[in-house]
């Protein structure tokens, strides 16, 4: 059994005349980045990977989560994952280490969104409907997985365990 964390960027600004690419992060996304690498670390969510988008406004929510962590978490930037559908996503998340348990992803929608229907379409109900209504930013899917490597990660191979939003965080 392996674990997913499918973690969206927090909320990103949009300045003028800056490429998507470049965007950084907003003021709120600098406090919701850090309080759900807060709620990672009380509950239990501890990842033992990590796989970034390329994006500025991915880069620097991992900057914030991260040494919000029990521990120090290896990481890798994936610029495939940036913007992309979710069989790219997928893709990158087949070519995680094998040691990895519990692998985070941090990314984009609408492909986070989708693929997260894709992966687990079971699991907790209320969780199920909230991700249905909207993949917020800095919001977090976590999905159990029904494998024993992640090259076997499939469609329907899971279960959403839970759906954070910073709206939700106590």
């Amino acid at each position: 059994m392996k674990q997913l964390l499918l973690l969206r960027h927090a909320k990103s600004a949009w300045p003028d005349g800056v490429p998507d690419h470049d965007r950084p992060l907003a003021d709120r996304g600098r406090r919701d980045a850090p309080r759900m690498g807060a709620y990672m670390a009380e509950t239990g969510l501890q990842p033992d990977f990590a796989l970034i988008s390329s994006a500025r406004r991915t880069q620097e929510t991992w900057a914030l989560v991260e040494p919000a962590l029990v521990k120090p978490c290896p990481s890798r930037t994936v610029p495939s994952i940036y913007e992309a559908e979710p069989q790219a996503i997928l893709a990158a998340i087949r070519d995680a280490p094998e040691e990895s348990e519990r692998l985070l992803v941090i990314g984009h929608n609408p492909g986070f969104e989708d693929l997260a229907k894709l992966l687990a379409p079971t699991g907790d109900a209320d969780a199920i409907s909230r991700l249905r209504m909207k993949f917020t930013t800095a919001a977090l899917a976590v999905i159990a997985l029904n494998i024993e490597r992640w090259v076997e990660a499939a469609p329907g191979k899971g279960g959403l365990e839970s759906f954070i939003t910073p709206k939700t965080l106590p």
